[in-house]
């Protein structure tokens, strides 16, 4: 049970993590150097620096392989910000896209059980 916190923990963390990606997007718009560059690539940066901290403690928790294949969710959420910030269309072979995911990493992280 106590590692279904940490799985938790490291989908709240990979949602941090894909949401650079919408500053990323966002600072690619701007002027090279400008303050609202500046600004948002900061944030990318922040992001980025606390991820990599607390995949560090994460991992230090849970088996790698589970870590790992966890991470494909970040395609998952790419979709939802995609859908929310830039009005992307969802369509059917995302929706089959984001599922075989979701099945891929339920197979790997209940296989050790």
């Amino acid at each position: 049970m106590k590692e279904y916190k940490y799985i938790f923990l490291l989908h709240i963390l990979l949602a941090l993590y894909s949401m650079s990606g919408i500053a990323s997007k966002y600072v690619a718009q701007q002027e090279f150097l400008s303050v609202s560059f500046l600004f948002l690539y900061g944030i990318v940066a922040a992001a980025l620096f606390l991820y990599a901290i607390f995949w560090q403690q994460i991992i230090k928790k849970l088996p790698l392989v589970t870590a790992y294949a966890n991470k494909a969710v970040t395609v998952v959420w790419g979709i939802v910000w995609g859908i929310l910030y830039f009005n992307e269309k969802i369509t059917f072979m995302k929706i089959i896209g984001a599922i075989i995911i979701i099945i891929g990493v339920y197979i790997v992280v209940s296989s050790g059980e």
